[in-house]
């Protein structure tokens, strides 16, 4: 394992509807926050709007999974009754790059939506991420540098200010957005402060406690140079399992499968595109409890030969979750 490198910190779920995407994941058995919109206000006196990117998480102790997506112009009729707006705070000589992060992040959201709705960003979790950033720089890694952010996070002992601080990889190619490479979004996030991450919402009904795969599938001719590209990136070597490669991630993986072979791993399955984020997996206390849950909820539940059991793309907003017994979790 890469010293500066370790676990998965979050993937992230990009929707066209908040509100229905709360709908689901809550029917799924996840539970989550009120979402978090960024408002401005238009002009002096009036009151603040949302606009940009806005999220909600499901929160485990080490990592999370991520709704993310664009706030609509024009008005808000797409934004769910229950959103938290947060004002934007700043020096006034650092407002107009604040507001210009936001929107370059919810342009990145829309033109992953224009591609398909699913999986679209990757991060993983790194202990020393200067550490991690300088080895990216050695190994000719284009990045944009670490980026500090603080932000309020509601919990249930009040509002805390938590600082993020992370960097997202380029793409060698330059028809990619900035802050991308071809599958989406990938980066390196500091380690989660585990005060604030203790202080979250962390009780699932559906039993899930742990974020411990992501899928991604590549065009089986570009397999070989995906695994190089990420071993790069994450400064391990990747392993053979059938014709998958995949990175043990302490304890957890990120996978690969050809897309010739992704419905031999999940039947039934098929990529948007290619390349592509299609499933992510978390661990749960019960399975046989989890898969009762989603069948009284009126999912159709998929089964792995490994004996996972997963909800489609087609019935997830485009990203198939996989829920895996808590034994069968390699630590």
């Amino acid at each position: 394992m890469s010293h500066d490198m370790g676990r998965l910190h979050h993937v992230g779920h990009v929707v066209r509807d908040m509100g229905e995407a709360l709908d689901l994941y809550r029917r799924l058995g996840f539970t989550l926050a009120p979402p978090a919109y960024p408002a401005m206000a238009p002009s002096e006196g009036a009151a603040p709007e949302p606009f940009g990117a806005a999220n909600t998480h499901a929160d485990f102790p080490h990592n999370f999974v991520e709704l993310v997506t664009c706030v609509p112009q024009g008005g808000g009729a797409r934004v769910p009754d229950e959103a938290k707006l947060v004002p934007l705070r700043a020096p006034a000589e650092l407002l107009p790059q604040l507001v210009e992060r936001i929107s370059s992040t919810s342009a990145t959201i829309a033109a992953a939506l224009e591609r398909f709705e699913g999986l679209h960003i990757l991060m993983f979790s790194s202990p020393d991420i200067d550490v991690a950033a300088a080895r990216l720089s050695a190994a000719r890694v284009a990045h944009g540098g670490v980026n500090t952010v603080h932000r309020a996070v509601e919990t249930a002992d009040g509002t805390r200010t938590e600082s993020v601080r992370y960097l997202e990889i380029d793409s060698p190619e330059p028809a990619v957005t900035p802050g991308a490479v071809a599958e989406g979004r990938v980066g390196v996030v500091a380690d989660l402060d585990p005060l604030v991450q203790a202080a979250r919402q962390l009780d699932h009904p559906n039993g899930a406690f742990d974020l411990v795969e992501v899928v991604t599938c590549v065009a089986e001719a570009d397999l070989d140079a995906t695994e190089a590209r990420y071993q790069e990136y994450l400064g391990i070597p990747a392993q053979a399992d059938g014709p998958t490669r995949f990175f043990d991630l302490d304890g957890a993986r990120l996978t690969f499968v050809p897309d010739s072979q992704l419905s031999t791993l999940l039947p039934g399955e098929h990529a948007s595109a290619v390349p592509a984020f299609v499933a992510y997996a978390v661990a749960v206390r019960d399975v046989a409890a989890t898969r009762k849950r989603l069948y009284d909820n009126g999912f159709s539940v998929g089964r792995t030969d490994s004996g996972d059991i997963f909800v489609p793309a087609a019935s997830a907003l485009g990203a198939a979750i996989i829920f895996r017994e808590a034994s069968q979790v390699r630590r």
